[in-house]
């Protein structure tokens, strides 16, 4: 995955990442429309379908809402990257389908770059500034769940095969 990178600071939590107001719905294509509004306003008409949120520490931090993977998610983000994030959500990113990837460099990474995420080789490339970031490969099931598209959909695909 390669995209813009848009940058947020420590402790973004869901409510910024979702707002509260929003969360009378739990339809995707809706909840997109009103992501991170409260950090940044213009962020959903600013941003394109594909690109990457660079973070501070503990990133999803707040309530265990599974809104704010869902809505980061449905409005295009491809990837989160940050030093930490909240452990809920941590799991519910990926449970959802989102990718996220603890980089202590992410600091590093200014607004306006690209960057590049190899999974595989656990490589960030900021090709805007031609550096390569290491991070610890996301294990293999986690792996497994953001390639089916979250948890429902690889819990869809486990009962099909296992039906044959």
């Amino acid at each position: 995955m390669q995209g813009k990178v848009w940058k947020f600071g420590d402790n973004i939590d869901t409510d910024l990442i979702i707002a509260a107001r929003y969360l009378n719905t739990s339809e995707p294509s809706e909840l997109a429309k009103y992501v991170m509004e409260d950090a940044d306003p213009e962020f959903v008409s600013k941003m394109k379908v594909g690109d990457i949120i660079v973070a501070g520490e503990n990133f999803g931090c707040g309530s265990s809402r599974e809104h704010a993977p869902i809505a980061l998610k449905a409005a295009g983000v491809s990837a989160i990257i940050a030093p930490t994030f909240a452990r809920i959500f941590y799991r519910n990113a990926f449970n959802m389908g989102l990718p996220i990837f603890e980089l202590e460099e992410a600091a590093e990474i200014n607004e306006g770059d690209t960057v590049r995420v190899d999974m595989d080789a656990g490589e960030v490339i900021n090709v805007s500034q031609a550096k390569i970031y290491k991070f610890s490969p996301i294990p293999e099931f986690m792996q497994e769940l953001v390639d089916a598209g979250g948890l429902i959909e690889f819990a869809k695909k486990e009962i099909e095969e296992k039906a044959k």
